[in-house]
């Protein structure tokens, strides 16, 4: 499982305090890799992070991912064979609030550390996340392929988008020779879910927060469709491109989608009354509210994951249900038994790949 390729590696992941930061760090560490991180801040209180005392289990710098100069000079210490970038501003409502953080964060971040990477002169495998919302939603019903058009309409998927062409920008002026020491990829997932996520304005934080105080949630947009996705679903599909990335200079340059079936879209609203089963012996319905939001959401998202399928050997593991109650869990068990720290993280690890395993998925088996 990932381990002949990342044990004692030096791997730095950028916005390892955020929610799938952290969870990839745990894993990281989990096989047996040198996790270092880079981030300004803790994004919430709580955290991931903080719960799991990451602070003492890597090697971490707070530093902002705009200062390019800082930047520079962390990776060159560092020397890394793995980068993971994920450092980002990620919340759609916030980016109405302030673009301008939005945009810098996103697109400035993002250029700031392909440029540290090109001075390093060393090899190095980086794979750069964005988002399933870097695509130009026009609210079709199939899936968005990775050579769809790129845009936005909201700062946040237009910043995105921007991303992923400063990504393409930087490989075909850089990366693209065969004598380049530097390798990379985009990869694109959203809407995902799974314990430890405590950002505002998204549905799952902000129902847990509500219902582990006895209190109704409010909720936009009760009839967006999402692929909902737990959170390792996309993290075993960024170590897979890593992997592969690594072993195969043609991969360098591409991007891949990663997200649920495609008959595994749900509602905002069915994925809300499923969670509130595990937390409600009546019916959890009562502890949910509907408002009308106050700014512009697709109300329709989906990938085609056909790609990483066929040159990545990587598909979903997890189901809706097995979804929900791997979720579930994790935040009942943190608020209501206090049972909650990186070994339990590593368990759920563990039986994820299990349930992978028993599946034939090609990376459970490595």
């Amino acid at each position: 499982m990932f381990e002949e390729k990342y044990k004692n590696k030096k791997v730095l992941i950028t916005g390892n305090t955020g929610f799938k930061g952290a969870w990839l760090s745990i894993w990281l560490k989990h096989l047996g890799a040198d996790v270092y991180g880079v981030s300004n801040e803790i994004p919430t209180t709580p955290s991931i992070f903080e719960v799991c005392n990451l602070q003492n289990e890597i090697t971490h710098f707070f530093e902002d991912i705009r200062n390019l100069a800082a930047i520079k000079q962390i990776i060159e210490n560092i020397q890394p064979d793995f980068i993971f970038h994920l450092a980002a501003q990620p919340i759609v409502s916030e980016s109405y609030k302030e673009p301008v953080d939005t945009f810098t964060i996103n697109v400035i971040g993002t250029t700031n550390v392909l440029e540290a990477v090109r001075v390093l002169n060393r090899p190095v495998n980086l794979i750069m996340i964005t988002s399933d919302k870097c695509y130009e939603n026009v609210e079709w019903t199939w899936g968005y392929r990775e050579n769809d058009r790129l845009g936005g309409k909201d700062p946040y998927s237009a910043s995105k988008g921007a991303a992923e062409l400063v990504i393409y920008s930087f490989y075909h002026s850089f990366f693209r020779s065969p004598d380049s020491k530097v390798k990379l990829t985009s990869v694109r997932a959203g809407n995902v879910i799974g314990g430890g996520d405590w950002a505002v304005s998204r549905i799952v934080p902000d129902a847990m927060r509500s219902w582990s105080k006895q209190e109704r949630v409010q909720i936009r947009s009760p009839y967006a469709t999402r692929p909902w996705q737990h959170v390792l679903e996309p993290l075993s599909g960024y170590l897979m491109a890593g992997v592969k990335l690594d072993d195969d200079n043609n991969l360098s340059g591409e991007s891949f989608n990663f997200g649920p079936s495609s008959d595994q879209n749900h509602t905002v609203l069915e994925l809300l009354e499923k969670l509130s089963e595990y937390w409600f012996t009546k019916d959890g319905n009562s502890m949910i509210d509907t408002q009308e939001s106050t700014f512009h959401e697709a109300g329709l998202l989906k990938l085609n994951c056909d790609k990483a399928l066929h040159e990545l050997s990587w598909k979903p593991t997890l189901n809706f249900l097995q979804t929900i109650d791997f979720t579930a869990k994790w935040y009942i068990d943190y608020y209501k038994n206090n049972n909650v720290n990186t070994e339990y993280i590593n368990q759920q690890i563990l039986e994820y790949t299990k349930i992978a395993k028993s599946k034939g998925i090609k990376w459970a088996s490595m």
